[in-house]
């Protein structure tokens, strides 16, 4: 992989732990969610009035993304509400992911990784597990909801990739992606008789203005990323954000760093590495 590309999925990396974790340190995640996504939605609207829109052969890509992405979304907000810190819930999401969309690009696209790309992957899933083994046992609720959350962020992942790579410009597809999740996530949010949208708006300004700044472009550079290379090797890059995510963790959020959590450190820099010569 190239280095620009590598360096693209490691700063959507980056981008995506933090708003994420984010939301795990506010008082309300959903209603912290439901900000972040409705904002992202409303700032892609300017762009969409310039950019080309996603192609019809992507729009099936689209519906199924927007589909699993907000369910994945909703299984990350029941976990943080079950208990489970941010260091639990978003490296077992993580962790899920980068098999499932290995063996999904295989079945739907014929993407096959060579022995260095696949032991990468794999390299950087054990190593993401390995942050949540000890936690896990104490919280079985958010343990579940964080393995759904992965399975749906893996169904997406690929989705997303098919679906920018039928559309004529990355950057439409992903601002329409950003205004429909906005408008799913929001209805379902005020179904389930959350906080009012605006209310939530204003209570999460910060959130609502960085966070959704932040959320947009690590999406933009994910999608273009999977544009430039197999979405397995993508995928797996960018979920090396459990590394930035410990980091937050400990240092913002307060939750400690273990020697274990330093191993599986260490074990997702070496899977990061062999993404790079795959």
């Amino acid at each position: 992989m190239d280095g620009i590309v590598v360096a693209a999925a490691l700063l959507s990396a980056l981008l995506h732990a933090a708003w994420n974790a984010a939301v795990k340190a506010a008082p309300d995640p959903q209603a912290a969610m439901a900000a972040q996504v409705v904002a992202s939605g409303i700032l892609s609207v300017p762009a969409l009035l310039v950019l080309p829109l996603p192609s019809p052969e992507a729009l099936p890509w689209l519906a199924a993304s927007t589909s699993f992405n907000l369910l994945a979304m909703l299984a990350m907000v029941r976990g943080y509400n079950a208990g489970g810190g941010f260091g639990l819930v978003y490296p077992l999401t993580r962790a899920t992911s980068p098999l499932l969309v290995t063996l999904l690009a295989t079945a739907l696209f014929g993407e096959r990784l060579g022995p260095v790309g696949l032991a990468g992957v794999v390299l950087v899933s054990a190593g993401v597990a390995m942050f949540a083994v000890g936690d896990a046992r104490r919280h079985r609720a958010a343990l579940l909801s964080a393995l759904a959350a992965g399975i749906f962020s893996a169904a997406y992942a690929v989705c997303d990739a098919q679906g920018a790579r039928l559309s004529p410009s990355t950057l439409g597809y992903g601002f329409a992606m950003s205004a429909v999740n906005a408008v799913m996530f929001g209805t379902v949010h005020r179904l389930r008789g959350g906080v009012p949208l605006i209310g939530a708006l204003r209570r999460h300004l910060l959130l609502a203005s960085l966070g959704s700044t932040g959320a947009i472009l690590s999406y933009l550079l994910i999608l273009w990323v999977w544009s430039q290379a197999p979405v397995a090797l993508g995928a797996a890059l960018r979920d090396t954000s459990v590394v930035f995510a410990a980091l937050i963790a400990a240092v913002v959020l307060k939750e400690r760093v273990t020697a274990r959590r330093a191993a599986a450190i260490g074990l997702v820099a070496c899977g990061a590495a062999a993404l790079r010569f795959a």
